[in-house]
């Protein structure tokens, strides 16, 4: 097999590109490094730089590493910006997966691993959330993952090639410390720039119905979800008869704002309380995920904890930030 993932050299997709090539899958990389990082990756991973859109590259990177699976990651992926520009969005998102696919149908691939997310869910109201549940997300992001999922199962059982639809709960954490998240996006790399600022993080709504009155997720150390892609390309490998897989990945524990922002004063050695801002609209109280599913299926499970993601995201914070050490 030689598997092309594409998005390669961002902050998810070369920890998936590096594990499974340590795993001994023959890898290549597709990326346009508008957010990715070339020097994330090995010289002995081929990066060929370029956009899905370009399908006359697509179809000689397919032919040229002689491609026989895709994991596709490169996307769009900011719930905010996805609400400002979302025909940026379904441009990016959905019709250049469009091309993805016509690419990989014409090429004859026969395996297709497609990186969804949680805001398919949208906000549903259960204590765990089960792949089964109805999906109904509530910003142009989740929309397009969700959309995403009809058209890569739907070309899949046309084309006759396998598929499988990840849905990332929230990924934190670093496998080493150069290839920790770069973006100020996620919660812990928020929380890390505040403390670096001298300001106080903030958590948004401490009234919601859940223990301490924070919102409770559930968070996937990238290390783990890079592991979680290699089952799942290998199960796809292993079957001969066309399937459609779907799979949450996360731990299946919550862990509340307040509780995490508690954890990351005490890894960074910040004494700054945590502000409580107004609710932002749209958080549901909690999202945790099942992980029942994969781990019956594949027998993967998650084995790092969020203290070795807060941890790890520290230290590839302070590699690029070394005046927060003292902070």
């Amino acid at each position: 097999m030689t598997w092309l993932i594409t998005g390669g050299a961002g902050y998810i997709g070369a920890h998936v590109a590096l594990t499974m090539a340590a795993a001994g899958e023959r890898v290549v990389v597709l990326d346009d490094v508008s957010s990715g990082i070339p020097h994330r990756l090995p010289a002995d991973i081929a990066l060929v730089r370029g956009s899905v859109l370009d399908r006359e590259l697509l179809d000689r990177t397919l032919a040229e590493h002689g491609v026989t699976g895709v994991v596709h990651l490169a996307a769009r992926k900011q719930v905010g910006e996805s609400v400002e520009k979302p025909l940026l969005y379904y441009r990016e998102n959905v019709y250049g997966l469009t091309v993805l696919l016509e690419a990989v149908a014409a090429a004859g691939v026969r395996r297709f691993l497609f990186s969804s997310s949680a805001a398919v869910y949208g906000v549903p109201e259960a204590e765990l959330i089960p792949e089964d549940t109805p999906c109904a997300p509530i910003n142009p992001y989740g929309e397009t993952k969700l959309a995403g999922e009809w058209l890569v199962r739907a070309a899949g059982r046309a084309h006759g090639f396998s598929t499988a639809s990840l849905r990332y709960f929230n990924v934190a954490g670093a496998a080493r410390p150069e290839l920790a998240d770069t973006g100020v996006f996620n919660i812990v790399p928020m929380f890390f720039d505040r403390i670096t600022r001298g300001e106080a993080p903030r958590i948004f709504g401490a009234d919601y119905p859940t223990p301490d009155g924070t919102c409770v997720r559930d968070y996937i150390h990238v290390a783990d979800l890079a592991d979680a892609h290699l089952s799942v390309a290998r199960a796809l490998t292993a079957r001969d008869e066309q399937t459609d897989l779907t799979f949450n990945i996360g731990r299946g524990e919550g862990v509340s704002v307040r509780e995490l922002a508690e954890l990351v004063g005490e890894i960074t050695g910040s004494a700054l309380a945590p502000v409580i801002e107004p609710r932002r609209p749209g958080d549901a109280a909690k999202a945790v995920a099942s992980s029942d599913l994969i781990a019956k299926e594949l027998g993967w499970t998650a084995v790092r904890s969020v203290r070795e993601m807060v941890a790890s995201a520290w230290e590839g914070w302070l590699l690029r930030h070394p005046e927060a050490a003292g902070s």
